[in-house]
């Protein structure tokens, strides 16, 4: 799907298995579209379809405005006129992921004052359908003329990011509607009931209509690409559990929910097996694959079962890059900017360290011994790329030659320990060599990579090529304490020893990196901070939660109590749907997080951020191949009880309550599970 690049993307080479930087223009030489801002907008997503709105509801043609279909804006401009008027707008929000509604009124005239005598109301689906309709508040009858002018350019996303959408397309009529066409496209609106005119010339709808008091009319609109005008097919289905989160805390049900809906909105289906589903890293500029945020994505809904992980392996695995070179079991992906301190990241990199520990991880939870045999040959692909891949230092640069990345090593390390434990699980040589790796790699990068100093120190950010650190403390420390689940409920080894962890817990929850809205992505008294820099400062909802669950994990819960609440007060500011990144600002009282002008929102990561930080209070550790689950709730409980219902383990469901003491107590289980 053509998407346009977003914060997170990068010049550079993007294409397959693409490690190495090119050379780059000097800085007057790069000119790059300025992406049209997108925080106020009302973004309804069904992927492949999309609708975003001003969140006066009136599509103006301006800007990205618009419904899209698998990357193509349909339909640019419905304006909607009643009695030759412009509605009113008194409110425009979100009913759900893929569903808007916005509120207006009309002052016909036909009464003295200034109370409105008509109420429109516009409900917006991301599939293209609309229903506008019309009441009459006054005490006598109207009749209402109603117009709508529409309009389209038929432009690809990537094209109206950009600002090189054409002009807007002569319309011809079409029975019940209008209708649009490029030598490679189309789009329809047909209207119920018919209208009383159309006016191609001006793509004009006209309706005249009578309504009694208290009387109301609807008009529904369907937008598509067929002649037909059939409803769009195409929408996955779920391969996530219906779960739900309640408990003291109100705020934790809404976030689960939206959460779950938001990231089911975002799943598309792979082309090449249409069976299969990942989740679009977000919209409205990348609503399509993404590997590493795709898997991480998957990776963070394990407790919602072990489909989606499955799914987006699959279609990962079938990408791997093939032969015997340097780059040979590498998982593609494009470079990611990396701020003003580094150069761009590979995301193929992540994504090739991630899949052999997602699959083990996704092995625990209960994913089927034949699916597990199924993928593991991609699996040990990607750990024999890690083996050739390796510096002489014994580090990963990223890209190569390059820096090596404090959370670059954390991937290996966990890429590592998990992939010996599923390689030991599944009969398969290796395991051994690679756990001595790893303990190798905790003593160099304990020597190499932690910079002392009289405040206990901290982890450089990176090494240099020539071994020099970069001292900046950002936000991807927090991966150092994302240690990964093993058997028997035991959790792995990480890169620090517990004095150095106990030191980075207190350097990530003291104010320079706990905005009190979240983790911020690099240090506020560190050379170059930007509140709103996307890798040098602003909050990054996915690294927030990485950061919660490892600090609960390791004991450290007055740290982790205050990034999960921040980042919970920050979820009910954004209405529950929290956007990739938003502005580090200190919270000072009465403040509010600052939104991103440009950030994705959904986005995949941020979606499932939300169920993972929530599930980690649960501290669910199963092994589905011993037939064994253990619940370990952090000590504290930061949101009072706590109950999660219709998770699923070992492809049963699981139901889990935790006291207001911190307690864990298995609700329902599958009867071949022995709790510990």
């Amino acid at each position: 799907m053509a998407a346009a690049r977003g914060p997170g993307a990068a010049g550079g080479p993007t294409g397959p298995g693409s490690r190495t930087r090119a050379a780059r223009p000097a800085p007057d030489q790069v000119r790059r579209a300025e992406l049209p801002p997108v925080h106020g907008a009302v973004i309804c997503v069904a992927a492949p379809c999309l609708a975003i709105s001003p969140e006066h509801g009136q599509l103006t043609g301006r800007g990205i405005e618009g419904i899209y279909r698998a990357g193509r804006r349909l339909l640019a401009r419905c304006v909607l006129r009643v009695a030759g008027r412009d509605p009113v707008s008194v409110q425009g929000r979100s009913l759900g992921a893929d569903l808007a509604v916005f509120t207006a009124t009309v002052r016909t005239g036909a009464d003295p004052g200034p109370d409105p005598d008509v109420g429109v109301e516009r409900t917006r689906h991301a599939d293209g359908t609309e229903r506008i309709t019309l009441r009459n508040f006054a005490p006598r009858p109207l009749r209402l003329p109603v117009e709508l002018f529409l309009g389209t350019d038929l432009a690809e996303l990537a094209a109206v990011a950009a600002g090189r959408a054409g002009p807007e397309l002569a319309a011809g009529v079409h029975a019940g509607g209008l209708r649009w066409t490029t030598g490679d496209a189309q789009a329809v609106t047909t209207a119920e009931p018919s209208p009383d005119d159309a006016l191609a010339s001006a793509g004009l709808l006209r309706w005249e209509l009578e309504l009694g008091p208290g009387e109301s009319r609807t008009i529904e609109l369907r937008t598509t690409r067929d002649r037909a005008a059939r409803a769009p097919v195409g929408q996955v289905a779920s391969p996530l559990a219906p779960a739900r989160a309640e408990g003291d805390d109100p705020r934790a049900e809404a976030w689960f929910r939206t959460s779950l809906d938001d990231l089911r909105a975002l799943l598309l289906r792979d082309p090449v097996q249409p069976g299969d589903a990942f989740a679009a890293a977000g919209v409205p500029w990348r609503l399509g694959l993404a590997p590493a945020e795709s898997l991480w994505a998957a990776r963070m809904a394990l407790p919602l079962g072990t489909g989606l992980a499955a799914a987006t392996l699959r279609t990962l695995a079938r990408s791997q890059l093939p032969g015997g070179g340097p780059d040979a079991g590498m998982i593609p992906g494009p470079l990611r900017a990396a701020g003003p301190q580094l150069p761009p990241g590979c995301t193929g990199t992540e994504a090739t360290l991630g899949f052999p520990a997602v699959l083990a991880e996704a092995r625990r939870w209960g994913l089927p011994q034949e699916e597990v045999a199924r993928l593991l040959p991609a699996a040990e692909r990607c750990l024999d790329w890690l083996r050739g891949a390796l510096g002489q230092d014994g580090f990963l640069a990223d890209p190569d030659p390059g820096p090596r990345r404090c959370e670059t090593q954390a991937h290996a390390h966990r890429a590592a320990l998990l992939g010996a434990d599923l390689l030991a699980g599944c009969g398969r040589p290796g395991a051994e060599e690679w756990r001595e790796w790893a303990a190798a790699l905790r003593e160099r990068f304990r020597a190499r990579f932690w910079i002392d100093g009289p405040d206990g120190g901290r982890p450089a950010a990176a090494l240099h090529p020539d071994g020099r650190p970069l001292t900046r403390l950002t936000g991807a420390a927090a991966h150092l304490l994302d240690t990964g689940l093993l058997g028997a409920g035991r959790l792995a080894p990480g890169l620090l020893d517990r004095i150095h962890t106990e030191q980075l817990a207190r350097l990530l929850g003291a104010p320079a990196m706990d905005s009190g809205w979240g983790l911020r992505s690099m240090a506020a008294r560190e050379p170059g901070h930007n509140p709103f820099g996307h890798r040098s400062g602003a909050v990054r909802a996915h690294e927030s939660a990485v950061a919660v669950a490892g600090l609960a994990q390791a004991g450290f819960e007055k740290e982790a109590t205050g990034l999960l609440r921040g980042l919970l007060d920050a979820a009910e500011t954004f209405g529950y749907r929290l956007p990739e990144m938003y502005a580090a600002e200190q919270r000072t009282a009465g403040s509010a997080p600052l939104p991103h002008p440009a950030a994705c929102r959904p986005a995949a990561v941020a979606a499932a951020a939300g169920i993972h930080a929530l599930t980690a209070l649960a501290g669910i550790r199963p092994d589905a191949p011993a037939g064994t689950v253990a619940v370990n709730p952090p000590a504290g409980t930061p949101l009072g009880a706590l109950r999660l219902s219709g998770l699923r383990v070992a492809e049963e469901p699981f139901t889990v309550r935790i006291s207001r003491l911190g307690i864990g107590m298995v609700e329902e289980a599958g009867d071949a599970l022995q709790l510990g």
